[in-house]
């Protein structure tokens, strides 16, 4: 007779009565959850380890977690079968809901935002070389005042200039783009 039935999630159930296949359980803690649910909770994390499967390597060893957790999910990153990727993302799955997902959950968050930030970066980074090679002087004051080099400043703008009248490769609006870049991380 099993004291831990699997449709409970926590605290401690005493089997009070047993007729077969029905039995009744004293419950301290949670109530038992439908099969439903608890299905749904299962597929959430596994969901959950699938987000962690698509971060790089070093952004999964800096995330707090089970040791034998991280080394599934690292070595699920090197399956490529769809079979055998299918049974990891299981596994890990499984390993989720052993851990607490909270630390998890909240780390996942904080790389998210870090990608949101870096593309609201770069996105203004575009437009302050599209305004420069457009010939905006406002944007060219604001930027210098940050403490952009003059001169290297307008020699990029006007080889960019040059450089789409003239159809040719990106090679100069490359090499603006980098220069504003190393200047918004000053």
């Amino acid at each position: 007779m099993r004291a831990y039935p699997s449709g409970f999630r926590a605290g401690r159930d005493e089997v009070l009565a047993d007729s077969g296949s029905c039995r009744i359980y004293m419950i301290t803690g949670m109530e038992p959850g439908s099969k439903s649910r608890m299905k749904r909770e299962m597929l959430a994390l596994q969901a959950l380890g699938e987000k962690l499967v698509e971060l790089s390597a070093d952004q999964i060893k800096k995330i707090d977690m089970p040791l034998e957790l991280r080394d599934a999910l690292l070595f699920a990153k090197t399956i490529n079968k769809g079979g055998a990727r299918r049974r990891q993302l299981q596994y890990i799955g499984v390993l989720m809901r052993k851990a607490d997902p909270e630390p998890i959950e909240k780390a996942l968050d904080i790389i998210s935002k870090g990608q949101r930030q870096d593309a609201k970066q770069f996105e203004e980074l575009e437009r302050w070389r599209d305004k420069l090679v457009e010939g905006s002087d406002g944007i060219l004051e604001e930027i210098v005042s940050r403490g952009a080099d003059r001169q290297t400043l307008r020699h990029l703008v006007l080889s960019t200039r040059k450089e789409r009248k003239e159809n040719k490769p990106p090679k100069a609006s490359r090499a603006l783009f980098r220069f504003l870049k190393a200047l918004s991380k000053q």
